[in-house]
């Protein structure tokens, strides 16, 4: 199983599965990740963090730790 981290630039992925604790899972939740849902990579930054999506619609930004926690196919 892969994380979002190392979904290509350009890929779109589904989420399969959050892991995680509790506030951190909820804030992911939150953002409109969730199970199901299909997640567009637009860019990394040079260093890998953050992480630039398209989720529902909306462009997000998430760290490296963050999108490490999002398990996707």
């Amino acid at each position: 199983m892969k994380t979002l981290r190392e979904a290509a630039v350009g890929e779109t992925v589904t989420v399969k599965k959050l892991s995680g604790e509790g506030p951190v899972r909820r804030r992911i939740m939150d953002m409109g990740i969730t199970k199901g849902i299909q997640i567009y990579v637009r860019k990394v930054a040079p260093l890998g963090d953050p992480v630039e999506v398209t989720v529902r619609g909306y462009e997000l930004s998430l760290r490296k730790a963050d999108a490490e926690m999002i398990e996707v196919e």
